[in-house]
């Protein structure tokens, strides 16, 4: 597929962090980009800055994800293309006993299905709706119509202590990839997944120079944090290379995820 004004993006989580890389690299191709997210002032700012439309969306929310389709398409139109970046993360042992006090506890249901809401749930449900609509759009060139790029995590293969939720909700989204291509290949929609290692977004931004010192020593090489803009690199590829289909790629230095 090519990028250019003829196309409509819908980037989820494109507010901030990978997100907002990737949705910056769609306009900059002219791609008229919808930003999907629930921080409603960034996400108001991006898509003035970039000539888009913003939806403020909770993933989770059926009625809120519909609404939001509704408003992008009427603004942009039917996209052609989906970037699933929404996601969030949390830690909590599957049990444990407190060091002082002798205390058990267990990992809290409802942040388990917090999170599994969010990042898988979420994920599919914004992708499943979104090939609903580019059913109805004319063929390109092979019989394409569209292309959906969904966000896992290394997690999904290397989860460390207490990411057990986490690890789960990624490694659903990579489980979902290839049925998902197997699903939409007669009608041109293309599915690939994202397994990004440790990148410089907002989340790491907050953490001390020690420590991000500390985690881009771990990388094999080069040994730095990834940066956001290399996520929407191989974004731009999985979108313009018609053969990329069914594939969910690790983005991460060499990486591989100690226990903690």
């Amino acid at each position: 597929m090519k990028l250019d004004s003829s196309i409509s993006a819908v980037v989820t989580g494109g507010a901030s962090g990978l997100g907002e890389a990737t949705a910056r690299l769609l306009a900059a191709f002219g791609v008229k980009v919808a930003i999907f997210d629930s921080s409603a002032e960034r996400g108001e700012a991006v898509a003035a800055e970039l000539g888009g439309v913003f939806c403020k969306v909770d993933v989770t929310a059926e009625e809120d994800v519909e609404t939001a389709f509704a408003k992008s398409r009427e603004a942009i139109g039917q996209e052609r293309i989906l970037i699933n970046c929404a996601g969030t993360g949390n830690a909590f042992k599957t049990a444990s006993r407190a060091k002082q006090t002798g205390e058990i506890k267990h990992f809290p249901m409802a942040e388990f299905e917090k999170i599994i809401q969010i990042n898988l749930l979420g994920s599919f449900r914004c992708a499943a709706r979104s090939a609903a609509g580019m059913l109805s759009l004319e063929p390109l060139q092979d019989g394409e119509r569209g292309v959906i790029i969904n966000t896992s995590s290394v997690a999904a293969q290397d989860g460390q202590i207490g990411q057990a939720a986490y690890s789960a909700s990624k490694a659903g989204v990579v489980g979902m990839t290839l049925p998902m291509a197997r699903d939409l290949m007669g009608d041109g929609i293309r599915v690939n997944t994202i397994m990004p290692g440790l990148f410089n977004t907002p989340l790491m931004q907050g953490l001390s120079d020690n420590v991000k010192e500390a985690l881009s020593a771990s990388v094999p090489f080069p040994k730095r944090l990834g940066a956001p803009e290399e996520f929407a690199s191989l974004a731009e590829v999985m979108v313009t290379n018609g053969y990329f289909n069914g594939e969910s790629v690790r983005l991460d230095g060499g990486i591989r995820m100690e226990p903690r």
